[in-house]
């Protein structure tokens, strides 16, 4: 029997060492993720704005819409999912559908935010909280509507930016209590980082976003710190964007491709990465004629 990728997630979260989980906005930096062997990815909530609207990640994107973002991205992985829910897109029986779609659309877990709506992306200015006893209600909302008890509640405060850490803390202390499998302290700085797992005693997060506001630590600083999970939410598409505006530079300047031609995967190597040689073993299987088989 295939093992649920919740109960794999909850493995890989309950290991020695801290899981790393690379961000991806589509099944194509999914298939990536894979192909370089990682055990876990994650769904960004700003790359998904970026990739589907082309706008930032300020609370413009629907329940639907991320839900099905989820699902396209498991199913080109096949990999424990940790995703972003934004703030569960409205109060407590919204936070209930939302577990439920992401959990239907196959994610291992998902991470919800006590900012008001419209929400902005963790590393900008100009958030707003709920209160703590909403948000609470959420977390309780969250956890009372999963129905494999292994899918992961992970509850994200956002109050450093507002109210302080002190605050932050105490926020996730009370998320802990509400039941979050995984609490989220967003945005903390160099001094802050020590203070934060121990204080809270739980499983910890730690998101190494492109702001800067967040050192830039390697993986083994960040177990010394006692994380569990770490999160580069958009560090792929931030090397796509550079390489995508250099081909095109390339172009218009040189009116042609040929010099970057041997610089770029081959057209063998795009295909076989989006699944070439499962559509072959496909055909072979259902007997589609070897000569209408798909092939270079």
């Amino acid at each position: 029997m295939t093992q649920r990728l919740t109960t794999r997630l909850r493995e890989l979260l309950a290991g020695p060492r801290a899981l790393m989980a690379p961000g991806v906005a589509d099944p194509l930096f999914a298939r990536i993720v894979v192909q370089q062997g990682f055990d876990a990815l994650y769904m960004t909530g700003a790359g998904t704005s970026a990739t589907r609207l082309g706008m930032p990640d300020v609370g413009l994107l629907t329940l639907t819409e991320m839900a099905d973002n989820a699902a396209r991205i498991v199913a080109a992985s096949q990999l424990p999912l940790i995703a972003d829910a934004d703030n569960g897109f409205g109060g407590p029986l919204n936070v209930r559908r939302t577990v439920q779609e992401y959990e239907r659309a196959g994610a291992a877990a998902l991470h919800l935010e006590d900012q008001v709506l419209p929400k902005r992306c963790g590393h900008l200015a100009g958030k707003q909280l709920v209160s703590k006893n909403d948000f609470v209600a959420k977390i309780h909302a969250a956890v009372d509507a999963r129905r494999d008890e292994d899918f992961v509640i992970i509850a994200r405060t956002d109050a450093i930016a507002v109210e302080g850490f002190d605050a932050a803390i105490d926020r996730a202390l009370a998320y802990k209590e509400a039941g979050a499998d995984v609490l989220f302290v967003e945005a903390p700085s160099q001094a802050q980082l020590p203070d934060i797992v121990p204080r809270l005693d739980h499983p910890v997060l730690y998101n190494m976003a492109t702001s800067g506001k967040t050192p830039f630590l390697k993986r083994e600083e960040i177990e010394a710190l006692g994380f569990k999970l770490i999160i580069y939410p958009n560090w792929m598409m931030l090397a796509a964007i550079k390489a995508a505006t250099g081909v095109l530079q390339t172009l218009k300047s040189e009116g042609t491709i040929a010099s970057i031609a041997p610089e770029v995967p081959s057209f063998q190597q795009f295909f076989d990465l989006v699944g070439m040689q499962d559509v072959r073993a496909l055909e072979e299987r259902y007997g589609v004629p070897e000569e209408a088989r798909t092939n270079y």
